[in-house]
């Protein structure tokens, strides 16, 4: 007899978060006949280890993943060291340089080290791609690659977009997704888990098992996380990133920037509280019975702890209440007279370039420096985050300026 909880309430949980299902309808048919088997799923992710951290974008999936484990099913944690060879051609416009085998598998043991934050260790099956797309001949390339077609590639938003631009296109980046289908049916897939972004290559692992006569996986695809800036997606190149490596502070506060609308997406994707538990949180918020600052705190509170341990989550939270909520004067605060605008502003008010105003007061080595912070939203003023690079004040006034747990007064006289 099956210990599996009941088919409904392992839907609840799995379409949580979820952007699409190819198909709902099979998912739900596959969980029945585990049900009735006894039979785990076999779900695996795939992650190409070609930078040395994850990010809590990388952690989406990973949380999927402990879904899939804490119902009882076979959670298979893929590292792509054969596949970063190559490397995933999705969202790039140009062909990605490839890395050494040194630097994939330093990278992969890092990756190993920092999953196990989410999932457990010793239900999780850890596979490299390396296994078998190591052992494969050309003759067993050549075969693969008969089941697609060139204008099959050419779809692919990526190609596509490349090929009316006259941009190039390697031939071994066609082969990433006939790899990666590879992969799902060399692992006997039920449920392939990726991004949006991901589509055209999960759907070529349902190909290949087509054609080999398994069972087409299910795949699941998660929304992608937009980072710091609310805008794109989270991805340490566009400075926009939270670590899982971060100290507990860094993370909490970086969390704490986020905008008010991007928190509920983080509720939902990055914890593991239920879609109607966050829906009537967000309706007592819409019903001015809850301040969303509360909500923020309490999710940033949670995705700390989940990284740090709740000992670490309390010092972070009593430490950013201490710098930007408790009430915190400027009284006690060093000051540096500014006395002059650079650039005329609206009604009287005076504008002052940023970089500079931190640098002068001894807040940032130097204008890159300066530029940097601003781009991570590091810098407030008034304890409102700011990314412009020109801040208005109207003379006189008094602004207090903080840096990280820096903090002074500029005067504008």
């Amino acid at each position: 007899m099956s210990n599996f909880l009941p088919v409904d309430e392992q839907m609840d949980l799995l379409q949580k978060g979820a952007a699409e299902i190819i198909r709902v309808s099979d998912l739900r048919e596959r969980l029945e006949e585990s049900l009735k088997t006894g039979r785990p799923l076999r779900v695996k992710a795939g992650f190409d280890p070609t930078a040395p951290d994850l990010h809590l974008g990388h952690t989406v999936l990973m949380r999927k993943l402990r879904h899939f484990q804490q119902l009882g099913h076979t959670v298979i944690f893929l590292v792509g060291d054969f596949t970063s060879l190559i490397g995933d051609p999705t969202g790039r416009n140009v062909t990605r340089k490839p890395l050494t085998r040194a630097e994939i598998d330093k990278n992969a043991e890092t990756y190993k080290q920092q999953v196990f934050r989410i999932l457990d260790e010793k239900t999780t099956e850890v596979r490299y791609n390396s296994e078998w797309l190591g052992k494969l001949g050309y003759e067993d390339t050549v075969r693969l690659t008969a089941h697609f077609t060139v204008s099959q590639m050419l779809e692919r938003d990526e190609f596509h977009k490349r090929f009316q631009e006259e941009q190039p296109i390697s031939l071994h980046e066609l082969l990433y997704p006939v790899m990666q289908g590879y992969d799902s049916l060399c692992l006997e897939c039920d449920v392939e888990l990726g991004g949006t972004d991901q589509k055209f290559n999960l759907l070529c692992g349902r190909e290949l098992q087509r054609h080999y006569g398994q069972k087409p996986q299910i795949v699941l695809m998660t929304p992608i996380l937009e980072g710091l800036d609310g805008v794109q997606k989270m991805s340490k190149s566009l400075n926009n990133a939270i670590g899982i490596n971060e100290p507990a502070s860094e993370m909490y506060g970086k969390l704490m920037s986020i905008s008010d609308e991007l928190m509920w997406k983080y509720w939902v994707l990055l914890t593991d509280l239920r879609q109607s538990e966050i829906e009537a949180m967000r309706a007592e918020v819409a019903a001015g019975k809850l301040h969303p600052m509360e909500v923020k705190k309490r999710l940033a509170r949670t995705i700390t702890a989940g990284f740090h341990g709740e000992a670490a989550a309390k010092s972070a939270d009593e430490n950013w209440a201490r710098m930007f909520q408790a009430g915190e004067t400027a009284e006690n605060l060093e000051e540096v007279a500014v006395a002059y605008a650079e650039v005329a502003g609206p009604e009287g008010s005076k504008q002052i370039r940023l970089p500079k105003l931190l640098v002068a007061m001894g807040l940032a080595a130097s204008g890159a420096e300066a530029n940097r912070k601003i781009g991570e939203k590091a810098v407030r003023v008034d304890g409102d985050v700011v990314e412009s690079l020109l801040i208005s004040a109207t003379p006189p006034a008094r602004l207090t300026v903080r840096l990280g747990k820096r903090a002074k007064v500029a005067v504008v006289e």
